[in-house]
């Protein structure tokens, strides 16, 4: 395996078309005017009867986390969110990383970045409330220019998609000429512009694979990066970002856990430090790792990402006891359930991409998409 490089280390390279073996490009698609919305009346959040009643079947799925004291002041909002949405016509879409009172209680569609812009676009729903952070609202309007996004907090950001700009990614094409630039979904949407081709963290071994040359940039996430370059002969060159929950976690931590419990199975996202992957039982993305859960049906897990996580895949896994080493992202803390209903009542917060920006980035992530296996 080669050493993961840094893009200032990288020299200068002459690269077959990047395009090789992939399919799609851009669908132009101007996006239309913003539409007009009335305001709609706040409507009486009192914790009755019908709303113990409607909201019933959502708290026995989270009644291990969250005691009937707090429900009876959530439970009115949410049996207000899904009336409202329903007026607005509009889809909820939430990231596994959401609190279980969101991902149980008014979410449509479950999943992580990708899954959700994916849905959305199938969605014939016109107004889409995205429950994440920034970046992933981006990546639903690029897929679905047509279509209201909406974003409860206009300031939940990621740390991984805030290190890296446009800009910077016109100086590492200007640093490394020819060599393919590959980013992570989790960017922004002029990052993705900029791009050759996007990745996951469950595909990035294909994408880097499929570009067919000796070296790449995988950027931001120096951790996927070397993770990716750990599991394949190109030369995977990487930048200095990484995400600030999953950089938290050591190797000495994950090995004290053992010690601990030897037999508890640790599974990692792979955002991590590679020290950290090398210790677990399985590396994967959100969506592989509810997945490995649910086809092992381990008597003991240690879920190494964002702590809420293993709260919303519980009451899915009977007979799992979840381990449970709480990292919080307080960016994606930021979304709460008042927000949401705030952002359907007034249609605020609602997400916009330039139209030659999203064009661009829209190619990067369909040939993502149209990536022959």
């Amino acid at each position: 395996m080669s050493a993961t490089t840094t893009f200032a280390e990288a020299d200068s390279l002459a690269v077959n078309d990047i395009t090789a073996g992939i399919e799609g490009a851009a669908v132009q698609a101007g996006a239309p005017a913003p539409k007009q919305y009335t305001p709609l009346e706040r409507p009486d959040l009192a914790y009755t009867p019908e709303v113990a009643e409607a909201t019933a079947e959502a708290y026995e799925k989270v009644k291990d986390f969250i005691p009937a004291i707090e429900w009876a002041a959530l439970a009115p909002l949410i049996f207000a969110i899904n009336k409202v949405k329903k007026e607005r016509d509009a889809v909820i879409l939430a990231h596994n990383y959401m609190t279980p009172d969101i991902f149980h209680g008014v979410a449509d569609i479950v999943g992580d970045s990708l899954q959700l812009a994916k849905e959305a676009a199938k969605t014939e729903s016109q107004v889409i409330v995205q429950c994440g952070v920034h970046f992933m609202a981006e990546t639903s309007k690029i897929l679905s220019p047509e279509k209201t996004v909406l974003i409860p907090d206009m300031d939940a950001g990621c740390s991984l998609a805030e290190s890296i700009t446009g800009a910077d990614v016109r100086k590492l094409r200007e640093a490394n000429p020819g060599v393919p630039i590959i980013t992570y979904v989790n960017t922004s949407a002029d990052v993705k512009a900029e791009c050759d081709i996007c990745c996951t963290s469950s595909n990035a071994v294909q994408v880097v694979e499929a570009m067919g040359t000796d070296k790449v940039l995988l950027i931001p996430d120096q951790y996927l990066a070397a993770n990716v370059n750990n599991q394949t002969d190109v030369d995977v060159l990487t930048y200095a970002g990484s995400c600030e929950v999953h950089e938290r976690f050591t190797a000495e931590e994950l090995r004290d856990y053992r010690a601990i419990d030897p037999d508890v199975k640790i599974i990692a996202h792979p955002e991590c430090p590679p020290e950290v992957v090398a210790e677990a039982d399985f590396a994967g993305s959100t969506s592989h790792m509810i997945d490995w859960v649910k086809d092992n049906s381990p008597e003991k897990v240690m879920m190494i990402t964002e702590c809420s996580m293993a709260d919303n895949v519980a009451s899915s896994t009977p007979g799992v006891n979840y381990i449970r080493p709480c990292n919080l992202c307080p960016h994606m803390k930021r979304i709460t359930l008042t927000k949401i209903l705030d952002c359907l009542l007034d249609m605020s917060g609602e997400v916009i991409v330039d139209e030659s920006v999203a064009d661009r980035a829209r190619a990067s992530v369909e040939r993502m998409i149209n990536l022959k296996n």
